[in-house]
């Protein structure tokens, strides 16, 4: 389920933004006093969240500029951005650098191990969709009933489709049970996995209408074992997985997903680039996929009319 994330962290992380201040030199305090105004301000801060504002330092890159650190505290995440602050004192702005030599594409998706994951589509293609998902989650399966079959049908023989466990615990309580069931399949059977999903994302109510959390979990272990026995799986050794819940592989899955910005599901990355999160449309992943295949010099798929992408610029 898609959530407000922490807009004004976002906001401040890449805003690019210079705003005016009074003419008159001010005092170290004064002056922390109005850079923090300003920013409460230009960045729409809620009161109840704190804002420190460090003395001033000759900045090493800016020779009329000072160099000021605001930490933006939450009570759960702090922030420390940077801000030159003009040596009178008439202005303040907040600049982004970029380093052109690294890609943050690739840095991202070096940062999501996406090794011995199902897969679906191309095997060892040069673009990849990875989507953090959750199986308790109404928006995770809009999004998976748009990726399958629509985009697979289009992209499947030049794109490579996998999953990422991402479940919201506090929220969705037989999720993470439902993740790791989803692997003890895949440990035996990348198709038992994928039917799996499928199934839960389109009959998330056979297990959420059960009147107790464990009738859920035990719906839950249900369907695994249905799937085991249809993919002929070893019953024996499925069963221990389950059984043993393990949820190392599925916490580990959500650290990577946390070191990339994942804090809600759906959030689909193609080849390291992130589409806007919850259950976006076809065309938006269509926007994305074609602009990775041709970056890799791979043709895009032929559309029809009706689901035609607008041209990359």
């Amino acid at each position: 389920m898609t959530f407000i994330r922490h807009a004004f962290v976002l906001m401040l992380s890449v805003c690019l933004g210079c705003v005016a201040q009074s003419a008159a030199p001010a005092s170290s305090t004064g002056l922390s006093n109005k850079i923090e105004r300003q920013v409460r301000s230009y960045y729409k801060i809620p009161p109840d969240v704190k804002i420190s504002v460090s003395a001033p330092v000759p900045s090493s890159e800016f020779p009329n500029y000072d160099s000021v650190s605001v930490i933006v505290d939450n009570g759960e995440k702090k922030q420390d951005l940077t801000f030159l602050v003009s040596k009178d004192r008439s202005s303040l702005m907040r600049t982004v650098k970029f380093d052109l030599n690294k890609d943050p594409f690739v840095e991202t998706m070096n940062k999501i191990d996406i090794s011995g994951r199902p897969t679906r589509g191309a095997k060892g293609s040069k673009v990849v969709l990875v989507n953090f998902d959750d199986f308790e989650c109404p928006f995770c399966s809009r999004l998976h009933h748009t990726l399958f079959p629509e985009i697979l049908k289009e992209y499947g023989d030049r794109v490579t489709f996998i999953y990422k466990d991402y479940p919201l615990v506090e929220i969705h309580p037989w999720a993470m049970h439902a993740a790791v069931d989803a692997n003890c399949l895949a440990a035996q059977s990348s198709d038992a996995y994928w039917d799996f999903a499928d199934y839960i994302h389109s009959n998330q109510n056979e297990v959420s209408n059960e009147k107790t959390p464990s009738a859920r979990l035990e719906a839950v272990d249900k369907l695994t074992m249905q799937q085991g026995q249809k993919h002929n799986l070893d019953i024996a050794k499925l069963q221990a997985c389950v059984k043993a819940q393990d949820e190392s592989a599925v916490k580990t899955s959500m650290k990577q997903g946390e070191s990339v910005g994942v804090d809600a599901t759906p959030v689909v990355f193609v080849n390291g680039e992130e589409v806007s999160g919850g259950a976006v449309s076809a065309n938006v992943i269509r926007a994305a996929l074609d602009r990775a295949l041709k970056d890799a010099g791979v043709p895009a798929p032929q559309h029809s009319a009706a689901n035609a992408t607008p041209a990359s610029k």
